[in-house]
């Protein structure tokens, strides 16, 4: 999901899990009224609250103004008029909402110091066995615990699950929820983990766990989400990447009999960031004790210049696949404000500066994305209204109660005194320090380069990061294959005997697309979804044909 959903749009604008989140609430940002005689005095004012915002902002981030040009401030004080309530917002750092309750280190039954890598000094693993029959959420081997970065306070919760088929040959998987700010248990228990949550706060076995045919981690990164914490912040994905290596290089130093198993990262909604980043990341250091098979992406925001474009076509047209969902008049205004949009985004793409990335972020955020959400509709499914928490999904609700009980995170291990699905703090950390439409597929190309296939997967009834616009990135994609992957056709992917989408690949580069599931894929579709990941895992990078 996610923030999970991944996509909170949250306080932003649009505000979806994994929504900005990409994945969260459904709040909206209402525009400045004002009457043509007082526009003047306004954008004056707006200006002298701006110049305190940008030297704010350049305190954060470290950013010179010096020598920023009148167009860009005077972009910031269209963006303050427009939408005073989300320029108000402004930081990029916050403390942890909740008391934290240390465990003594009598309670961990390893703690793991780094001993090859100079780099990763200050970090440390602490592991806890977690007796399978003791919450009833799996029959497999269990880990939970805690990586932390002890120099600077940082503590990232990870649960792990051995696979239910053949541990010792089945692959790794690192799963991770989008948000930014969403706990990635979000996606255990409501799309591909072992279990589920019922109203009765009960797990209820899930039979099209991805852990069928592999073991699955489950990280809460990056710190302050879920049951993760630190009394430091962490505000944008490439700084985020740096913690998730040191996590898997101690992971599998303490975990030696998984280490020289095929290993892959998926991520879904604002994992369109990650995985690319994170990726990359790992990449980037040849002497990495563990290899890296392939990644997957599933609803991703990774390339917003292609991306954006096709909100529009999502909600207003039959391309989409469904039907329109918005009236005439929204999306007139979607098309309108496009054009202005895609300028703001490909000046952040040109400069990756906070002061370009953070007005392309509310402008387009609000002009794409805004109309949807005031309809109430769901942002992770257009053929549903949103229902239950902010999130959409009643079902949510019932995972953060279970989560919160003392019995479960005493078994766990959580440090945390209280759990939250998504922290909007961590949302909009991310938001303003420009980290939101940055452009992270130049890291696909890379991943590519180095011989890493990569899989773009879409539910094709998600609006917030729909199918089309997957598609459209994928095939504009400039890796050396871009001619030969564009040109392919889509087939189609069968499982038992139906139909569940289509799919194009050339070489080791694949794109998606899953019949009438929404942003979160194994929920909607969780045999469609299980069958795609148990392809792919074995090395069937068309996916297409029947079986």
């Amino acid at each position: 999901m996610k923030l999970t959903l991944s996509a909170l749009f949250s306080v932003l604008v649009a505000s979806s899990a994994t929504a900005s989140f990409i994945g969260g609430s459904q709040q909206e940002q209402q525009p400045l009224k004002l009457g043509l005689g007082s526009l003047k005095d306004a954008l004056d004012q707006g200006k002298q609250r701006v110049s305190t915002l940008l030297e704010k902002a350049s305190e954060l981030t470290g950013e010179s103004i010096d020598k920023l040009d009148s167009t860009l401030k005077d972009t910031w004080s269209e963006m303050e008029l427009l939408y005073p309530n989300v320029i108000s917002q402004l930081q990029m750092k916050s403390q942890p909402k909740f008391k934290i309750n240390k465990k003594p280190e009598s309670f961990w039954d390893f703690q793991v110091l780094n001993k090859d890598k100079v780099a990763l000094s200050d970090y440390q693993l602490r592991v806890k066995k977690t007796d399978p029959a003791a919450l009833g959420v799996d029959t497999t081997k269990q880990y939970s615990g805690y990586l932390d970065d002890v120099q600077e306070d940082k503590h990232w919760f990870y649960w792990f699950f051995e696979s239910r088929n053949d541990p010792k040959n089945d692959p790794v998987i690192l799963w991770l929820n989008g948000g930014p700010g969403c706990s990635s248990l979000t996606g255990l228990f409501f799309e591909l983990g072992p279990s589920s949550i019922d109203k009765k706060l009960k797990p209820v076995h899930n039979p099209y766990s991805w852990n069928a045919n592999a073991s699955v981690i489950f990280l809460d990164q990056p710190v302050n989400v879920g049951y993760s914490y630190s009394s430091q912040s962490v505000s944008n994905t490439v700084a985020a990447g740096k913690d998730v290596y040191a996590f898997l290089e101690l992971f599998f130093q303490q975990f030696p009999e998984y280490l020289n198993l095929p290993f892959h990262m998926a991520a879904e909604s604002y994992g369109g960031h990650y995985i690319p980043a994170f990726a990359a990341e790992v990449l980037s250091h040849p002497d990495r004790a563990f290899n890296l098979t392939s990644v997957l992406i599933g609803n991703g925001l990774t390339d917003p210049l292609n991306q954006y474009p096709e909100y529009e076509t999502m909600a207003c047209t039959y391309e989409n696949g469904y039907k329109p969902v918005l009236d005439e008049a929204s999306c007139d205004s979607m098309t309108n404000s496009l054009p202005r949009c895609l300028s703001l985004i490909d000046s952040c793409y040109n400069s990756e500066s906070v002061f370009s990335c953070v007005p392309a972020s509310i402008y387009c955020n609000n002009g794409q994305i805004g109309p949807y959400q005031k309809t109430g509709r769901n942002v992770y499914d257009v053929r549903k209204m949103c229902e239950g928490s902010d999130l959409c999904y009643e079902g949510l609700d019932y995972i953060g109660e279970y989560l919160n009980q003392d019995s479960v995170k005493e078994k766990l291990g959580a440090e945390v005194e209280r759990y939250e699905s998504c922290n909007m703090d961590i949302n909009r950390n991310f938001l303003f320090a420009g980290d939101w439409m940055k452009p992270f597929h130049k890291d696909v190309i890379s991943i590519l380069e180095n011989q890493v296939p990569v899989l773009i997967y879409a539910g094709d009834k998600d609006f917030i990061c729909n199918w089309l616009g997957n598609q459209a990135w994928s095939n504009a994609l400039k890796w050396p294959g871009h001619k030969q992957f564009k040109n392919t056709e889509l087939s189609n992917i069968v499982v038992n005997g139906t139909t569940v989408g289509e799919a194009k690949n050339y070489d080791i580069f694949t794109f998606a697309r899953i019949y009438n599931a929404g942003h979160m894929v194994p929920y909607d579709q969780p045999v469609g979804a299980l069958s795609v990941l148990n392809r792919w895992i074995s090395g069937d990078y068309t996916l297409v044909g029947k079986k």
